[in-house]
């Protein structure tokens, strides 16, 4: 229904009883988004923003989440399809993780790091990996999910691609950066040159 607000950030608590959230102004009307600490420490009250949000209706209640972008929530409404993830616990792994951070635990399937959440238990962790393993390594294919690296002449796409492959076989994060660092750029002109410079950088480093 929503995908986005425009507007002026016109507040931001790190905390109340009823989680951490932002108010954006939009067309004079201020819009309550919650969010993680992640984002808001990006954030500065009077800069215009755009927020991408979701809209959580529950019996009771309606409420906005919203991140700087769309991947984190796009994430986030992954989360929250697995039972037992409710509002909280999503925030919360988005708060501890970032999005390739969770993308590797989840597809190395380690639950005791991802149990470091708060509210996130072993075995909620396990559960969580069972359900979503498969439906983040799909949309991460699909999606311009970034790990950031020095190669900025190479377009990004190509580089994206490559780091999902890497992702998917087991990789960390570090491991990925740290290849992606070290290949010739100027050789590059393919995701599948990216991937096989990588894998053999990483091969002679192991």
């Amino acid at each position: 229904m929503y995908d986005y607000f425009k507007g002026t950030i016109t507040n931001i608590r790190m905390s109340s009883y009823r989680g951490a959230s932002l108010t954006l102004e939009v067309s004079d009307v201020g819009y309550l988004i919650f969010s993680t600490l992640r984002t808001l420490s990006k954030l500065t009250v009077g800069e215009e923003e755009t927020i991408y949000v979701s809209l959580i209706h529950k019996e009771d209640s309606m409420s906005f989440v919203g991140f700087k972008t769309r991947e984190e929530r796009d994430v986030f409404n992954i989360l929250q399809s697995v039972s037992g993830v409710g509002l909280k616990s999503a925030l919360q792994l988005l708060d501890e993780f970032s999005i390739p951070e969770l993308l590797e635990v989840v597809i190395n399937e380690n639950f005791k790091e991802l149990s470091r959440a708060k509210g996130i238990g072993a075995k909620m962790a396990q559960k969580i990996i069972l359900e979503l393993k498969d439906k983040l390594i799909n949309w991460a294919e699909k999606s311009t999910i970034a790990i950031e690296t020095a190669q900025a002449d190479l377009p990004s796409e190509i580089i994206e691609e490559a780091q999902t492959i890497m992702l998917s076989l087991g990789y960390s994060v570090s491991e990925i950066r740290d290849a992606l660092n070290n290949i010739d750029g100027a050789k590059i002109k393919t995701s599948e040159d990216v991937l096989k410079a990588s894998l053999e950088y990483l091969s002679l480093k192991g």
